[in-house]
C-alpha cells in the first residue's frame, strides 16, 4: 500500500515516536491526524508540516474523542493508515513494597486503560471506518499498526502494569488481523527496545551514558526516526500482518 494520498491517524503524534512517524507519512505524501492531549505540541507540529496535517485533541481512552479523530482524517482523504504510539504516566514500583503492602490497583488500571484500553478503542474506531473506503487494486483497505515494548516479553522489576498491558498489545495483533483479515485491513504491531525521546527529560548524551551501553549492536539507544521508517516499511509491504516486530539492537531487558 502507498503512503502517497493516504490519510493517516498517529495517536501520540506530538513527541518522540509519534512525531517522527508523522514526519515521515508527511514525507511519503500522506495527509495525517496528530491525535494527542499536548496541545501545544500538536499544533506547533501541525503548523511547522503544513495544511496536509492537523491536530486534534484526542484521548486515547474516550470513545467520542477517538471518533472526532477518526472523523478529521477522513475529511483528509480514505483513513488507510492508523498509529498507536501514546504514552502516559507509569508508576515504577513493585507489587509489594518495603512494607509489604500491596500495588495500587488503580494504579494498574490506569496504566492497562491508557496503553491497552487506548489502544484497542482506537483500533476498533479506525477499523470501522476504513472498512467503509474503497478497497485498492491490491484488496487492501488499511493498515493499523499498534505500538507494544520488548517489556511484554521481558518485564522488569517494578513494570508489572505496564508489562501486562504492553503484552496485551501483543497478543491483541493476531487475533485483530484475522478479525478484520476479511475487509482487507491489516494489523502489526511494532515492540521498540530502549529509545530516545523527550520523556527520558535529559540529554541525549546522558541518556546514552546511562542506557546506551546496555544494547549489543549497534551500542545505542534507538531513534524516533527509525522507528518511524519501519512504520512506512510495514504500511508498503501488504504481506506483513498479524505479526510483532522487535526493534531493539538485539536488546533483551534484564531483571532490573
Amino acid at each position: 500500500m502507498d503512503v502517497d494520498g493516504a490519510s493517516a491517524i498517529v495517536t501520540g503524534g506530538a513527541g518522540g515516536l509519534g512525531a517522527a512517524t508523522v514526519r515521515q507519512l508527511v514525507s511519503g505524501g500522506a495527509s495525517v491526524v496528530i491525535a494527542d492531549l499536548a496541545d501545544e505540541a500538536g499544533q506547533r507540529l501541525a503548523g511547522e508540516l503544513g495544511t496536509s496535517v492537523r491536530f486534534v485533541h484526542t484521548d486515547v481512552t474516550d470513545e467520542v474523542s477517538v471518533q472526532g479523530a477518526v472523523d478529521a482524517a477522513s475529511e483528509l482523504g480514505p483513513l488507510r493508515i492508523v498509529v498507536t504510539a501514546h504514552g502516559g504516566p507509569v508508576a515504577q514500583s513493585r507489587i509489594l513494597d518495603r512494607s509489604n503492602r500491596p500495588y495500587p490497583l488503580e494504579t494498574f488500571r490506569r496504566t492497562l486503560d491508557i496503553y491497552l484500553v487506548g489502544t484497542f478503542n482506537t483500533l476498533r474506531l479506525s477499523a470501522a471506518r476504513m472498512a467503509s473506503c474503497p478497497a485498492l487494486d491490491s484488496g487492501q483497505r488499511g493498515v493499523v499498526i499498534n505500538t507494544a515494548s520488548i517489556a511484554a516479553f521481558e518485564g522488569q522489576v517494578g513494570q508489572s502494569d505496564y508489562s501486562a498491558a504492553k503484552g496485551g498489545v501483543v497478543g491483541l495483533g493476531l487475533v485483530a488481523a484475522r478479525d478484520l483479515a476479511p475487509l482487507g485491513i491489516r494489523v502489526m504491531t511494532i515492540a521498540p527496545g530502549t529509545f530516545f525521546t523527550p520523556a527520558f527529560q535529559m540529554s541525549e548524551e546522558d541518556a546514552q551514558a546511562k542506557w546506551g551501553g546496555a544494547i549489543p549492536n549497534p551500542q545505542r539507544m534507538g531513534r524516533p526516526a527509525e522507528y518511524a521508517r519501519l512504520v512506512q516499511a510495514i504500511v508498503e509491504n501488504d504481506y506483513l500482518n498479524g505479526e510483532v516486530i522487535r526493534i531493539d539492537g538485539a536488546h533483551r531487558f534484564g531483571p532490573r
